[in-house]
């Protein structure tokens, strides 16, 4: 009887000294022996491993409290905490002082969150995730670039530009640029009374030049105005709206009439990300004057420009960055450079957007503009023939 009560005195005591110092739930367990080689600890970011001695320590440390955070629940159990992804260096010393262990502890981003959510986000995409030291390794191929995106804006929350990128969109992806420049004479469009008005919308272009009739929705498919009536001396409109069509349709049409010239027209074909670029011009020789007083020549592009990048962001849905430009040279304005040495100078005109477009639409850019001095046509008939009055 006595013996029964001493052995449920022990199991009693037992049971106490267990549950004092358990495991936190879901915790995982690394154990280190005196004298061993150095042991590696994988915590995953904001969850916590349980290093158990087997040897009671004195004092424990950690190299770097900002990466991990260390707990004692007891003289043989440390409660490891990762904080944020790096390295950093657990140190167990025994009551004497003496070198217990030491722990590489690594602090990596929570792999199995992250790849819970990339699931939620984009279901069925084939995307491989893998850790390198501190960072994320996304790889795999994609359907789209904007799905791309996605995931690498993901993976950069839980790992700060800690990010590797070897994932690739499935196909080959290329857009094809069909360009216009064309040139408008802001005089003509005066004596017309009116300017260039275009009104884009999704399937319908519509550009007129002249007074529109009041009422008129150049926007509307299929709508064609021309108002010319005895009231209105000196007035013409000229609209055309054709729903669907390609722009350089209508641009055909106010060529016809005189009122615009087609500078240059390019195809442009280009990979999704890639830059294209188109020059229809020359280079000009410059002088540039060098550090030693000798005289260098430079090459400068005139003409017209056009460089773009265009990017499939998903499906059929494109952006494009764009730069064009016209440039000339400008006889009435040097620069000396050197001994009868000069300069000459461009006339450039420029603008650079970024446009998002499905395929088949079209846009326009204008305000290009360039002065030229032409004083026969501001010639009055017949007296602009006769010398001096003319």
């Amino acid at each position: 009887m006595k013996m029964n009560k001493f052995i449920q005195a022990a199991l009693l005591g037992f049971a106490v000294t267990v549950t004092t110092v358990p495991a936190p739930a879901g915790a995982e367990t690394l154990r280190v022996m005196r004298g061993a080689a150095s042991s590696a600890l994988n915590v995953p970011m904001n969850s916590a491993v349980v290093v158990e001695s087997d040897t009671p320590f004195g004092e424990v440390s950690i190299a770097n409290p900002g990466i991990a955070d260390i707990s004692t629940l007891s003289d043989r159990n440390i409660y490891v905490l990762g904080k944020l992804p790096g390295r950093t260096t657990l140190t167990l010393l025994g009551a004497d002082g003496s070198l217990i262990a030491n722990v590489d502890v690594q602090v990596t981003p929570d792999m199995r969150e992250f790849k819970e959510r990339l699931r939620q986000i984009l279901p069925g995409e084939p995307i491989e995730v893998r850790t390198a030291n501190d960072g994320i390794v996304l790889s795999g191929t994609v359907s789209s670039a904007a799905k791309l995106d996605r995931a690498l804006d993901l993976a950069s929350r839980y790992a700060p530009d800690r990010v590797s990128n070897l994932m690739s969109v499935g196909g080959t992806q290329q857009v094809m640029l069909k360009v216009r420049f064309a040139e408008m004479s802001r005089s003509v469009s005066k004596q017309l009374s009116g300017g260039l008005v275009s009104t884009m919308s999704r399937g319908s272009v519509g550009l007129g030049s002249g007074s529109l009739v009041p009422g008129t929705n150049l926007g509307a498919p299929g709508s064609t105005v021309l108002n010319l009536n005895s009231q209105a001396a000196g007035q013409a409109a000229f609209g055309l709206s054709i729903g669907g069509a390609q722009l350089a349709v209508m641009l055909e049409a106010l060529e016809s009439k005189g009122v615009v010239r087609t500078l240059a027209e390019p195809n442009l074909i280009a990979l999704s990300g890639q830059e294209a670029a188109f020059l229809a011009g020359g280079e000009i020789p410059v002088p540039a004057p060098q550090d030693n007083g000798a005289i260098s020549i430079e090459y400068k592009p005139f003409g017209v420009q056009l460089n773009f990048t265009p990017r499939v962001v998903d499906g059929d849905i494109i952006n494009i960055s764009m730069k064009a430009a016209v440039s000339s040279i400008d006889p009435t304005q040097t620069a000396p450079v050197g001994n009868n040495v000069e300069a000459v100078a461009f006339r450039t005109r420029e603008t650079s957007t970024t446009v998002e477009m499905r395929d088949g639409d079209s846009f326009a850019i204008a305000g290009l503009l360039q002065d030229d001095f032409r004083d026969n046509n501001a010639q009055v008939p017949w007296l602009g023939d006769i010398p001096i009055l003319g």
